[in-house]
């Protein structure tokens, strides 16, 4: 295995690790809010790696057999004006998805992907890194922890 920066040939399989996460993410979704749209495989990939591309991002993939089996994506946030008036914005990038495909989890690549993209924030200046995770996904909290990762924000919600 290795793990190389995001080329086109590999789209197909994105779309693929993409689906897989989503899929995982509607089994864990206790308030049954999350959905798979009919366009998710087709769009979410474009949308991902657009914003990739247009935020000084990157993304890695694990590569198995010609085949990418995990991914990590990462952008620079973007601030606006109003950003600095009640919060000191040092430049952060944010992981925007992570996925290793459940056939070979558990393998120390998850940890490769996020040191890679660690090494890749800090070569351009941010001061930190921010991951968004699904409250639900304990795995995943889990993983972060780990990693040295924290909770700074909680976002609640009420169905009504």
């Amino acid at each position: 295995m290795e793990i190389i920066e995001y080329e086109s040939k590999y789209l197909e399989d994105v779309k693929d690790l993409l689906v897989e996460l989503e899929e995982y993410i509607l089994t864990i979704d206790k308030d049954n809010l999350d959905q798979l749209h009919p366009e998710y495989r087709d769009k979410m990939a474009v949308i991902d790696l657009e914003e990739v591309k247009n935020n000084n991002g990157k993304c890695y993939l694990v590569i198995q057999n010609e085949k990418a089996v995990g991914l990590i994506m990462g952008a620079v946030d973007v601030y606006d004006e109003y950003d600095y008036l009640d919060y000191k914005c040092p430049k952060r990038g944010v992981i925007t998805e992570l996925i290793i495909s459940k056939k070979i989890r558990s393998k120390g690549l998850g940890q490769q992907l996020m040191k890679r993209m660690e090494d890749y924030f800090k070569s351009i200046g941010c001061e930190y890194v921010a991951v968004e995770v699904f409250a639900y996904n304990d795995p995943a909290i889990s993983f972060y922890e780990k990693q040295g990762y924290h909770a700074r924000c909680y976002t609640d919600i009420k169905k009504i």
